[in-house]
């Protein structure tokens, strides 16, 4: 089964190209909304991950953070085993 990976981002935001790139080096499938000046969708974005700043990814409903926190997560080894199939 695929990870449900979902990411918060605006089309011109080189941190969501950044991590949006890392994810299609790992032939992640992800679910991508762009927001681009959507204020209410922001909103329910904030409610969600508790932050403002974009992106926001969820892997499987669990918030893991900006693009830092992606690729923190892939220095430290633990992304891979996040959005393998199953």
């Amino acid at each position: 089964m695929q990870p449900n990976i979902e990411i918060y981002t605006w089309s011109r935001c080189p941190f969501c190209i950044r991590a949006k790139s890392l994810l299609d080096q790992k032939n992640a499938e992800y679910t991508e909304y762009c927001i681009d000046g959507d204020e209410a969708a922001r909103d329910k974005m904030a409610e969600r991950a508790g932050r403002r700043s974009l992106p926001q990814i969820f892997i499987n409903g669990e918030h893991v953070g900006g693009c830092d926190d992606l690729h923190y997560l892939d220095r430290q080894g633990k992304l891979d085993g996040l959005i393998a199939a199953s």
